[in-house]
């Protein structure tokens, strides 16, 4: 694995914390260099201060708000203009407000599909450009369990992650022959601050606690895999096979895991 990494140029969204900071540690870790986008500075300025100092790494750090499209434009740019080859991209940053629809706020609606969805696209497809050029690459799309079981109270979260993996797939068939790699990664529930704007009770991370994957576990399997021609990596691995029976049979899944779908 480590080899696979060495001076390997990443890019990592939703850097400063949760996976995205644990990639970033690995990243380093096995030789490579990441480069980390989030908007917190100083967290990133933080973090690339450590990562020099445990690994003789130097990684670089841009202060970005993926929501804001001209923010986002403006840093794309800038890292094309100040890297000759970038080698991978790990969509990882996202956002989710669990609530009934008729609940949610058109703003938090907007504020979901633009860092789930829009900014992942367009990160995507600027680097494409990039990667096709030189004929290597891997993107890492973070999508969700749940854009394969939709759940009460995640709609609109759902959806967006089940339009990152429709976008993922089809992705990957299109550069199939351009040697890049295109990898979605679903997630269950992770012990991350994503869940203090998603559940801001804490009444599923009480009803869900034990079963929380961890941050560190998600980002050494994702990095296990990187520059490889994984297709898929699902987590927890229970989960995806009850993905795979509610695909079969979604009526009896729905009656049977009712209890389980209404957690939030």
């Amino acid at each position: 694995m480590q080899n696979r990494l060495i001076n390997k140029k990443v890019i990592v969204t939703g850097a400063s914390s949760g996976i995205g900071k644990e990639l970033v540690w690995h990243i380093a870790r096995c030789g490579g260099i990441p480069i980390m986008l989030a908007r917190s500075i100083e967290q990133l300025n933080n973090q690339r201060q450590m990562l020099k100092q445990s690994f003789g790494i130097i990684g670089y750090v841009y202060q970005v708000d993926l929501q804001n499209n001209e923010e986002r434009e403006r840093t794309i740019e800038q890292i094309l203009k100040e890297h000759e080859q970038i080698h991978g991209l790990i969509n990882n940053a996202g956002a989710g407000i669990f609530e009934f629809v008729k609940d949610t706020k058109q703003e938090d609606i907007d504020r979901m599909f633009q860092l789930n969805l829009f900014a992942l696209i367009h990160l995507t497809k600027r680097f494409l450009l990039h990667f096709s050029y030189y004929q290597s690459g891997h993107i890492v799309n973070v999508a969700s369990q749940a854009g394969k079981i939709a759940t009460p109270k995640s709609a609109v979260y759902a959806s967006t992650k089940h339009a990152v993996l429709g976008f993922t797939n089809a992705l990957r068939l299109e550069v199939k022959k351009e040697g890049i790699s295109v990898t979605a990664v679903n997630l269950g529930p992770v012990r991350t601050n994503f869940f203090t704007a998603a559940d801001p009770d804490g009444i599923y991370q009480k009803n869900v606690g034990r079963l929380m994957l961890e941050p560190d576990d998600v980002a050494q399997k994702i990095i296990r895999h990187l520059f490889t021609n994984k297709r898929e990596i699902n987590l927890p691995s229970w989960m995806e096979i009850g993905s795979k029976l509610y695909h079969i049979f979604p009526r009896t899944a729905e009656r049977l895991l009712k209890r389980q779908f209404n957690k939030k």
